[in-house]
């Protein structure tokens, strides 16, 4: 009483193959896609920051370079 399948899968199942198999490519490139552009932000990220550290001790020498500024005295408040 059981139905016989067919050799030859219904055009329904041929439909749902393909999607599934087109889904999976395009899954597959958007998770390219994403790794190559996650890459591309460490690096540029990698090159800000070295470029900051790089400011940051040009910075730090010329202020040891600098003399250090004489603490100018408070004057005393005037009474009222």
């Amino acid at each position: 009483m059981r139905a016989k399948r067919s050799a030859e899968p219904s055009p329904e199942a041929i439909a749902r193959s393909n999607r599934q198999r087109l889904a999976a490519e395009e899954g597959a490139r958007a998770m390219a896609d994403a790794e190559k552009q996650a890459v591309d932000v460490r690096k540029n990220m990698a090159r800000l920051r070295e470029l900051r550290e790089a400011k940051e001790a040009a910075e730090a020498v010329l202020q040891a370079s600098l003399p250090v500024p004489a603490k100018a005295k408070r004057n005393k408040k005037l009474p009222r």
